[in-house]
């Protein structure tokens, strides 16, 4: 049960987060990214996005059994959204704006935190959805 589980949350983080990154980065939020020097003057490489976000799937399905601890799904699905969003903040929000010197304005930080949040809650969610109709082991940390 463990493996069907395991590809059905990577499958869900891929399904969920590549179209909201595609939509928010490249369509919704575009002219923002284009003012924020966030592209250069390049296109972004799509596929290599793509890649990103199914490894990101395969290590995050991975890790999700290890943080439940017997609370609420819902709950436990948010505690695991936080704690990887958070970190994915660090990563992608705060290191992206030091390398790429977009302006650490507060507009930049509230567009990408957002962003992350809503990727990270909707996953949060999915995974927990998905480990308690499949009955999951807990793991605990």
């Amino acid at each position: 049960m463990r493996g069907k589980t395991f590809l059905l949350a990577a499958s869900a983080y891929v399904l969920l987060s590549f179209p909201l990154a595609y939509v928010w980065h490249l369509k919704l939020f575009r002219a923002f990214y284009d003012r924020m020097g966030y592209f250069g003057d390049q296109e972004p490489i799509v596929v290599l996005g793509f890649l990103a976000i199914l490894l990101q799937g395969l290590l995050l399905a991975y890790a999700y059994p290890f943080f439940r601890t017997g609370g609420a799904g819902f709950a436990e699905g948010l505690r695991f959204a936080a704690v990887f969003g958070g970190f994915l903040i660090t990563t992608q929000v705060v290191a992206a704006a030091a390398k790429r010197h977009a302006p650490p304005t507060a507009e930049w930080f509230l567009v990408e935190s957002l962003y992350l949040a809503l990727q990270l809650g909707l996953v949060g969610v999915v995974f927990a959805i998905l480990h308690r109709r499949h009955g999951e082991p807990r793991h605990g940390v």
